[in-house]
């Protein structure tokens, strides 16, 4: 072929992969969806291939466009690594490094690595941005982010997808957590089905906690009574300090101390479990290299102090 593939057009075809249509790809990338189709047009004539097929009301990428995209992210890759080969310097962490996390994440892992990391190299600049899922990904796809700590989910992208690397990081139990003079608030550990008959304080339906409720219940041999819905781990705290049913809630949220409330492990340890997630190729730069030597290292100082007896905050 006498041409050169242009990176653009290259990229509104990876983000249709990405975001699964031409309109959500054109919002991400801030392209009208005419012109993000042009684009996509324009590419398929120079290769002359079909990249899009119709399917129902929408378009799926042709498999050329799939081969094609195994490329695209090999390309990225290795644009990266020549990025970082051309900024390399005398060794000394510097620039920008951006790092997205949801809140837990931000408080217990990401504002003390940040912090740590500006100590200790002063011409290194730490961003950060909460983000949950499925944005954290999107920001790594984008180039917006360059480590993100995420939940295990079931809408996460594969573990084997090439454009990320994906790392387990630590599990985060979950505590049955009821008012103080409970009944359950002396034990040291409970079964969750001895809480089958309380009302229950979950998650909101689109959390990403709200699986790990009904299934560690589930698996107890119970289908709780959610009377209460809460999006903050702190507004479940408050429900359930005023005595208006009991909850599950991960180690890792730090509740106010002030609340009248005690902490029991659960038999069986339900958790949650965290990643690292960085583009592919990315742990090359140094300094998303030494953010996540830090991440781990936190990670493992808060599995070690996250056994919390009954009654701790």
């Amino acid at each position: 072929m006498g041409f050169m593939i242009d990176l653009r057009r290259l990229h509104v075809l990876r983000a249709v992969a990405h975001y699964g249509t031409v309109t959500a790809a054109a919002r991400a990338l801030h392209f009208t969806t005419s012109a993000a189709s042009q684009q996509i047009r324009q590419l398929s004539r120079e290769l002359g291939v079909e990249l899009l097929e119709p399917q129902g009301r929408g378009v799926r990428l042709t498999p050329a466009a799939r081969g094609l995209l195994a490329h695209a992210d090999a390309i990225r890759t290795r644009w990266e690594q020549a990025e970082h080969d051309l900024r390399a310097d005398d060794g000394e962490l510097a620039g920008v490094l951006r790092v997205s996390g949801f809140p837990v994440a931000v408080s217990e892992l990401l504002a003390p690595m940040a912090a740590r990391m500006r100590d200790n190299h002063p011409r290194l600049s730490v961003q950060i941005r909460e983000a949950g899922l499925p944005e954290a990904f999107d920001l790594l796809f984008e180039g917006e982010t360059d480590l993100a700590v995420v939940e295990v989910t079931p809408h996460n992208p594969p573990r084997g997808d090439v454009r990320f690397e994906q790392e387990p990081l630590m599990d985060d139990p979950f505590d049955l957590v009821v008012p103080d003079g409970h009944e359950l608030a002396g034990r040291e550990c409970v079964d969750l089905a001895e809480a089958a008959l309380e009302p229950w304080i979950a998650p909101v339906a689109d959390s990403p906690c709200r699986p790990h409720v009904v299934s560690a219940c589930a698996a107890a041999g119970f289908t709780p009574d959610v009377v209460h819905h809460a999006l903050d781990w702190n507004v479940a705290a408050h429900l359930v300090a005023h005595g208006l049913g009991v909850a599950l809630i991960p180690r890792l949220a730090r509740l106010p101390p002030h609340l009248e409330l005690t902490r029991v492990r659960c038999a069986g340890d339900p958790h949650r479990k965290f990643l690292t997630c960085v583009r592919a190729g990315g742990t090359v730069r140094p300094a998303v290299a030494a953010a996540l030597a830090q991440v781990r290292e936190l990670a493992a100082a808060s599995v070690g102090g996250s056994t919390a007896s009954a009654g701790s905050q």
